[in-house]
C-alpha cells in the first residue's frame, strides 16, 4: 500500500535547505521538547506507580484483605461462618482472629498498641507477617507459651529486643474479687517485624490466637474472621459477596476501604505531577505550531504551485497536519526510548538513595507499565497534531493566483 503523496511532501518540507535552516532548527527544537516531556512523564509516572505498588505490598503484608465481623460483637459458634466464607468465590484462606487495644509496658515505659492474633497457618502464608520478621521468629504458634512479635518502632520505643519481657495490659479486663480490674500478662518477645509503615510498626504486636484469647478471657469466642483472597484488588467485590452470603447479621471491611485516604492522596499527587510535566509537551506543541506557521509563510509559492496543479484544500491541510504528526511521532518515539532507558537504569542501578526510615524504602521504586508508555506517547502525538491544525488551515486558505502573482 502506497503512502499518500501529502506524506512525502510533508517529509520533504521537514528537511532543511538553504535559508530554511532556521525553520528546520525550530522544528528540531520542538522534537526535542516533546522528547524531554515524554521521557520526564514516563519516568515520574513509573516512579509514582512503583511507589504505590510498594506501599500496597507493604500494607497487604501486614493486613488481611477482608475482615468479617458480627453485628453483635464477638463470634461464638464461628465454624459455619468460616465454612461459608471459605466457600465464597475468590477466597484463598479464612481464619478466626482477635484484636484488642492494649497498653504495653517495658523498662519503665508504656505505650498504647493493638494486640492482634496470628493466623494459625504456616510462616510462608500467615498473612505476610512471617515474611516481615527482621529479628527472631514467630514462635509458639499453638499458644503454649505467651510469646509476642512486636513492631520495630514499638520495640525501639520500649527498648525491646528478642527475648525481652513485655507486660501487656488490657483495659477491658474482667471482674475480680474487688470488682472490675484490668487484665495483665507478661509476654516474651520472640521476634520483631518491620512492615516499613510507621503506624503499623509503632502500634501493632502479634501473638498466637490461643494466647490472645486466653489473655483476654474469651474462651472459645473470637473477634471476627480474617480473609485472604486471590486478587487483592477485588477486595471490595469479594467483601460484598461474603456479606451477601452471611446475611444481615454480619458486616465486612476490606483493606482498600481502610486505606482509601492514603491511596487517594497518592492518586492526587500522581495526577498533579502528570499535569505539571505535561506542560512541557504542551510548550513543545506550541513550538511545533510556530515552526509550522513559519513554514507556511516560507512555502507560500510552493503551496500556490500545488494548488494550480490540482491539489485541494484538504490535501494542503493534510500536508501540514502530517508535518505536526511526524514531529510528534519522532519526539514521542525518542522520548519513549529515553524514558525507558532511564527507567531501566534506575531499576538496574539504584543509585538514588532516599531515607528508608521515612519512606519505608531506600531506593526509588520503578514500575514501567506498557499502558503508561502508550498513553503518554499517544497524548503527546495528539497535542502536536492539535498544534498543527491552525497552520494547516491557514495554508489551505491561500489563493494560488495571488501567491503566484506576488512571488
Amino acid at each position: 500500500m502506497r503512502a499518500p503523496y501529502e506524506l512525502w511532501i510533508a517529509v520533504r518540507y521537514l528537511r532543511a535547505r538553504g535559508r530554511e535552516v532556521f525553520i528546520s532548527l525550530t522544528t528540531w527544537l520542538g522534537i526535542g521538547g516533546v522528547t524531554v516531556g515524554v521521557a520526564a512523564l514516563i519516568v515520574v509516572l513509573s516512579v509514582m506507580t512503583g511507589f504505590e505498588e510498594a506501599l500496597r505490598e507493604r500494607i497487604l503484608g501486614a493486613n488481611p484483605h477482608v475482615l468479617v465481623y458480627s453485628v453483635g460483637g464477638t463470634l461464638i459458634d464461628y465454624e459455619p461462618i468460616l465454612t461459608a466464607t471459605r466457600d465464597t468465590k475468590g477466597v484463598v484462606e479464612a481464619s478466626p482472629f482477635v484484636m484488642e487495644q492494649v497498653m504495653v509496658m517495658a523498662g519503665g515505659k508504656a505505650h498504647g498498641a493493638v494486640l492482634r492474633s496470628l493466623p494459625p497457618i504456616s510462616r510462608e502464608t500467615e498473612g505476610g507477617v512471617g515474611k516481615l520478621i527482621v529479628e527472631g521468629e514467630i514462635a509458639d504458634r499453638e499458644g503454649n507459651k505467651p510469646n509476642l512479635v512486636a513492631g520495630r518502632e514499638l520495640a525501639r520505643t520500649l527498648g525491646l529486643s528478642v527475648g525481652s519481657a513485655i507486660q501487656v495490659l488490657s483495659p477491658s479486663g474482667g471482674r475480680g474479687l474487688s470488682g472490675f480490674a484490668p487484665r495483665t500478662r507478661t509476654f516474651r518477645v520472640s521476634g520483631i517485624f518491620a512492615s516499613g509503615l510507621y503506624d503499623y510498626d509503632a502500634n501493632f504486636a502479634f501473638a498466637s490466637l490461643e494466647s490472645v484469647r486466653d489473655f483476654l478471657g474469651l474462651g472459645g469466642r473470637v473477634g471476627g474472621i480474617q480473609v485472604r483472597i486471590e486478587n487483592p484488588l477485588e477486595a471490595r467485590e469479594v467483601a460484598h459477596a461474603i456479606q451477601r452470603r452471611l446475611g444481615p447479621g454480619y458486616w465486612t471491611r476490606n483493606w482498600i476501604e481502610n486505606n482509601r485516604n492514603l491511596f487517594a492522596a497518592l492518586k492526587l499527587q500522581k495526577a498533579t505531577m502528570a499535569v505539571i510535566l505535561a506542560l512541557i509537551v504542551l510548550v513543545a506543541a506550541f513550538n511545533v505550531a510556530s515552526s509550522l506557521i513559519m513554514a507556511v509563510m516560507e512555502k507560500t509559492s510552493e503551496i500556490g504551485v500545488l494548488k494550480s496543479m490540482g491539489a485541494t484544500n484538504r490535501s494542503i491541510r493534510r500536508v501540514f497536519a502530517f508535518q505536526g504528526l511526524l514531529v510528534g511521532a519522532v519526539g514521542a518515539a525518542a522520548g519513549l526510548a529515553l524514558g525507558g532507558l532511564l527507567c531501566w537504569i534506575l531499576r538496574r542501578f539504584p543509585f538514588i538513595k532516599i531515607p528508608g526510615d521515612v519512606y519505608f524504602i531506600d531506593t526509588l521504586p520503578v514500575a514501567a507499565k506498557p499502558g503508561v508508555f502508550a498513553l503518554v506517547a499517544l497524548g503527546s502525538i495528539g497535542l502536536c497534531l492539535l498544534g498543527a491544525l491552525y497552520p494547516s488551515w491557514q495554508a489551505s486558505r491561500l489563493d494560488p493566483v495571488e501567491t503566484l502573482r506576488n512571488d
